[in-house]
């Protein structure tokens, strides 16, 4: 008997990109559509929420017309409307529920609100059709960094988390600080390529009873007061040595939890995901050390990284097949926990 095509509708809208997508059983993605707004907020420095949330109204019903187009799908193909509804800025995670909602009340057809990090996690689904539960997953973004027992299709175990700041937050700190601007992680990725990483000794943060937790407040602390030193004493700097040295520092932290999770919990799958999994040199780290190793390692490409809808179209459609399903109370949830 042919296996039914489920094809999703799916939206996302937690940060400062508008997407739709059009993803069928969960791995083969119709359409992805991303409206980015980086250019509005990198003259602020960072995400403006207030801004993010008035754009996303602008662009939402136009990126999920063209991502349908694109698609050659309609409406009345789709078998539910997936949203991500947390977590995320509040009124820009609202803006694509609320949207989702009314698409769904219209055209008649099933809700299904997906976690933001649990799409990243299925972006490498996606981009690996032989992938399947169990495996690990380090999720590493602007907003979060998880390390994650993917059990089965909607069923994680998180291992360890960040106590302060996301990596890609520190990434996006130092960048301001040495004089980069926003987005923080690609412009230290670059520079990072023409400085020494072993110039500079920045601190690798363990935290004792949580050996799989993260802490990188301490890093981005130790690189301002590098440069403080520095202009208080008039020595010359290397903008670059301190891009390379931060990021061997975060990348050799990320790299040395997730190992160490998959020896003791003997897990040989290993998959990166979010945001930060686009740095060359956390993608180079973690290639090698698996390599030596002997694990397989999953790296989705970079646009399934950052933030997407086909991302979201492949969690929803896991959560379809568990039976999940949300009515028209579904409300964004800013702070909501992986596994709520």
């Amino acid at each position: 008997m042919e296996k039914k095509e489920i094809t999703m509708l799916a939206i996302e809208s937690s940060c400062d990109e508008t997407a739709a997508a059009v993803v069928v059983n969960g791995r083969d993605v119709r359409s992805n559509i991303i409206a980015s707004q980086i250019d509005v907020h990198k003259l602020y420095g960072g995400v403006v929420p207030e801004i993010a949330s008035r754009k996303h109204i602008e662009k939402i019903n136009q990126v999920i017309e063209e991502a349908l187009t694109e698609s050659g799908k309609t409406l009345e193909d789709m078998d539910a409307i997936c949203v991500t509804y947390g977590p995320g800025l509040v009124g820009a995670l609202l803006v694509g529920v609320g949207t989702a909602k009314a698409i769904s009340y219209a055209a008649g057809k099933p809700l299904i609100g997906v976690h933001h990090i649990e799409g990243h996690i299925s972006a490498n689904y996606i981009a690996n059709p032989d992938l399947e539960p169990p495996f690990l997953c380090l999720v590493a973004s602007g907003g979060h960094s998880h390390l994650v027992a993917v059990r089965d299709y909607g069923k994680y175990e998180i291992l360890g988390k960040t106590r302060d700041d996301a990596a890609g937050e520190a990434f996006d700190k130092v960048a301001r600080a040495i004089g980069l601007g926003y987005p923080g992680g690609p412009k230290i990725d670059r520079l990072a390529k023409e400085g020494n990483p072993d110039a500079i000794e920045f601190p690798r943060a363990s935290i004792e009873g949580a050996p799989y937790d993260f802490s990188f407040s301490g890093v981005k602390s130790a690189v301002l007061n590098y440069i403080n030193g520095c202009k208080m004493k008039n020595i010359s700097y290397s903008e670059a040595d301190i891009a390379a040295s931060f990021q061997c520092a975060v990348v050799d932290v990320l790299v040395s939890h997730t190992m160490l999770a998959a020896e003791n919990l003997g897990i040989e799958k290993i998959a990166i995901a979010g945001g930060v999994a686009c740095n060359s040199g956390l993608r180079e780290g973690m290639e090698q050390v698996c390599s030596e190793k002997g694990y397989r390692l999953f790296l989705p490409p970079l646009v399934l990284c950052t933030d997407n809808a086909a991302m979201i179209g492949a969690a929803g459609y896991y959560e379809y097949m568990n039976g999940v399903r949300h009515g028209l109370d579904l409300n964004a949830v800013p702070g909501l926990k992986l596994g709520e």
